[in-house]
């Protein structure tokens, strides 16, 4: 039985939107990423506060109407603080995994349809880079070189670029071995062609996905060295620094050491949720 040409239509129609269409779960999570990403470039325009500015003659002060946050250590209202703050543990971070990533996957994608001695050369030395345990790595590099914004996000970015590496070449050698990408040798075209034509279109979704992970790591790790006092240095902080700062509220339940942290759980969970929750089409680009 034939369908009437606009049920056929209409289908063909719902089955491309429903292919790019996020579930509940994943619009939550894809929600809250974006209003932090928001804070983020906004942060200087919407704090009731400067960061600095000590405004509550009471540390640790609770939350009440004027501090919707409560107060930190010194007095310094903490909503300010943490919106502020969001704007170094996102952009380090986000810098950070884009420059691991894309060097990352374009060193695999290169391992991978070259191969011989240059597959070689390439995966033993970020296997001997990557057997260096992260966290040991950045507090050298940090204690050794000093700690500040550009040194952390090429810190953070040499750490995560093994991963994304064995990554890429793992997909890219599967797609390199299929027919068509020997009917593309046959043709002639170059190892440029193939890597941006050819193989990185069809392991792009795994990509995004990895990025996203690769993001959590980040963050993570970032707030890790912040709290150890190696990361965002005074008067600048991230959310770990945060943490670290007001640590000694713990025992009163203050919301000055429990809130930042709150802000890292929900980024974090927030990606997690959003990558397994991506469209079909995105994750598979197969169909």
């Amino acid at each position: 039985m034939t369908m009437p040409h606009s049920e056929t239509k209409s289908a063909r129609i719902s089955g491309t939107r429903l292919g790019y269409r996020f579930n509940i779960v994943g619009m939550v999570g894809l929600s809250i990423i974006l209003c932090w990403a928001l804070v983020a470039i906004f942060a200087p325009l919407i704090i009731p506060y400067p960061v600095g500015e000590i405004v509550d003659l009471d540390y640790f002060g609770p939350m009440s109407r004027d501090f919707w946050l409560g107060s930190d250590y010194l007095g310094r209202d903490m909503l300010s603080r943490i919106l502020m703050g969001a704007r170094y543990t996102v952009g380090i971070s986000l810098a950070a995994v884009t420059i691991a990533c894309f060097s990352g996957v374009v060193l695999g994608m290169i391992a991978a349809v070259a191969g011989g001695w240059l597959d070689t050369l390439l995966s033993r030395l970020l296997d001997a880079l990557n057997s260096i345990p992260s966290k040991l790595f950045g507090l050298v590099v940090v204690a050794a070189v000093g700690s500040s914004i550009p040194v952390l996000i090429l810190t953070l970015s040499v750490i995560y670029i093994p991963g994304a590496y064995r990554f890429a070449r793992a997909l890219a050698v599967n797609i390199n071995a299929m027919d068509f990408i020997t009917v593309a040798r046959i043709r002639g075209e170059s190892t440029l062609y193939l890597i941006r034509s050819e193989i990185l279109p069809n392991i792009i979704g795994p990509v995004l996905a990895d990025l996203g992970i690769r993001f959590v790591f980040i963050v993570l790790l970032l707030s890790g060295l912040s709290f150890l006092g190696l990361g965002v240095q005074p008067p600048y902080a991230d959310w770990g620094a945060l943490v670290r700062e007001n640590i000694g509220g713990l025992p009163f339940g203050a919301p000055a050491v429990i809130f930042p942290s709150f802000a890292i759980a929900s980024l974090t969970i927030s990606v997690n949720l959003l990558i397994d929750n991506l469209p079909q089409k995105i994750r598979d680009r197969s169909e």
